[in-house]
């Protein structure tokens, strides 16, 4: 039973579609997956497009309106808005370490999230399309980030079912492998810390202190978390948003208080790392990040922890080197390492599975380039210039290969622009495919 809820300017209907776990075999165990319609206040009876919204990840759920506010300001001009929990995600059926638990061991936990990856939920969206709009109809997608990598691969599954398509900072390399995209992922990582200590270059000393202190003595979170020095350099992660830099610095400035035995980190710190660190709400980003870009063509020995593998390659983020040698301490971007399975309560239990997943040889291809060649939807897409999180070469490279792509290459946002514009990146992604600009 649909459920239908008005919030200001908007109205919202909750539905739950039972789907399968496995869709190469439907009538087996069967999940649930969520979705939130969504519709402008007083246009609920109108015969308006559908418009899909792909969330970025892997393992985030949609976004929570709270009334017509962020992007759909401008989507509900003109769509029916879905917003899809994609599988594993909020309220589809979850996948963490409590749930997992109960399917059995690593073996078992690691064969059911391989169901889990873009190609399922474009699957899940074909079922669900089919069951809202009927066989023949069409509707337009809005992929962001993680997002723009399931549209690609709706584009080489399903295409039929799409009118149009919008990416936002996802355009992935069709034939990247995981090494190749942490090979080009920590340069622009090194690029944004030296951009954040260009703005606030107190912070190079706060940062260093703070690493010199956690290589002595790693700190206790408040969660039961262990704030490592390679946890630590997680943080980096903000630098690839629009107000990261600041959100980092401010951190930073609070990190020490005057303890009964001298200066120590203060809980405000710690509780601000944990609120940036901890996976407890989106276990599926660490668990499964490698395996979005496993390819059998592509990575036939399997992903086998890349990030880590490449990071051996940069030495200036070794950073018990750095403070050994007076230097910046870098910080890594959106990284997975086998060792925040140790130091995250919400990770401990699903080491194993993990390895099982980087150690997977048999995923299979997300894109056809073939197909992609001859693609008859319109795209367009977002493509920010120097995204810390997407590589900008392989985004345009790929627009290159796919037919009937247009790009806005843009430095006025960064990889959270969809989010933190009102607005503004999807309306001209719209007139954009409308020929207006």
């Amino acid at each position: 039973m649909s459920t239908a809820s008005r919030l200001p300017g908007i109205v919202t209907t909750d539905h739950v579609f039972h789907l399968p776990l496995d869709h190469r075999s439907p009538e087996g165990e069967q999940i649930e997956v969520y979705a939130r319609e969504v519709v402008a206040s007083g246009r609920e009876g109108d015969d308006l497009p559908w418009l899909l919204f792909l969330q970025g990840g892997p393992g985030g759920k949609s976004n929570r309106p709270v009334g017509r506010d962020g992007w759909l300001v401008r989507a509900l001009d003109d769509y029916r808005v879905l917003l899809l929990d994609q599988r594993g995600t909020g309220r589809s059926t979850p996948a963490t370490r409590q749930t997992l638990a109960r399917r059995g061991g690593p073996e078992q936990q690691a064969d059911y999230l391989a169901h889990f990856r873009a190609d399922s939920i474009v699957r899940d969206a074909e079922l669900i399309r089919r069951r809202l709009l009927g066989d023949t109809g069409r509707w337009s997608l809005l992929g962001q980030s993680f997002g723009g990598f399931c549209t690609l691969s709706y584009l080489s599954i399903a295409p039929e079912g799409v009118r149009e398509a919008f990416v936002t900072g996802g355009l992935p390399g069709l034939r990247s492998s995981a090494e190749d995209v942490y090979r080009a992922a920590y340069p622009r990582v090194a690029r944004k810390n030296a951009g954040h200590y260009a703005r606030y270059p107190d912070d190079v000393t706060a940062v260093q202190r703070i690493a010199a202190h956690l290589l002595e003595q790693p700190a206790e979170l408040p969660g039961g978390g262990l704030l490592t020095v390679q946890a630590f350099q997680g943080l980096g992660m903000l630098l690839g948003t629009g107000s990261g830099s600041h959100v980092l610095h401010y951190l930073l400035e609070e990190a020490w208080v005057e303890g009964v035995a001298g200066p120590e980190l203060s809980d405000t710190f710690l509780a601000g790392v944990q609120a940036q660190l901890s996976f407890a709400q989106g276990p599926l980003y660490a668990v499964l990040h490698e395996s979005i870009y496993g390819q059998r063509s592509v990575d036939p020995a399997g992903t086998e922890w890349a990030a880590e593998r490449v990071r051996k390659e940069f030495p200036e983020f070794d950073a018990e080197a750095a403070v050994r040698e007076g230097r910046a301490v870098l910080l890594t971007g959106e990284m997975i390492y086998p060792a925040l399975f140790d130091s995250d309560p919400a990770l401990r239990s699903l080491r194993e599975t993990a390895r099982l997943l980087a150690e997977r040889t048999d995923w299979p291809d997300l894109y056809s380039p073939e197909r992609l060649a001859t693609n008859q939807v319109p795209v367009v897409a977002a493509v920010y210039h120097d995204d810390m999180y997407v590589d900008t070469a392989d985004s345009l490279a790929t627009a290159d290969a796919v037919r009937n792509v247009r790009v806005w290459v843009t430095n006025e946002w960064e990889h959270d622009g969809l989010r933190v514009s009102g607005g503004v990146v999807l309306d001209r992604l719209i007139r954009m495919a409308r020929g207006e600009i």
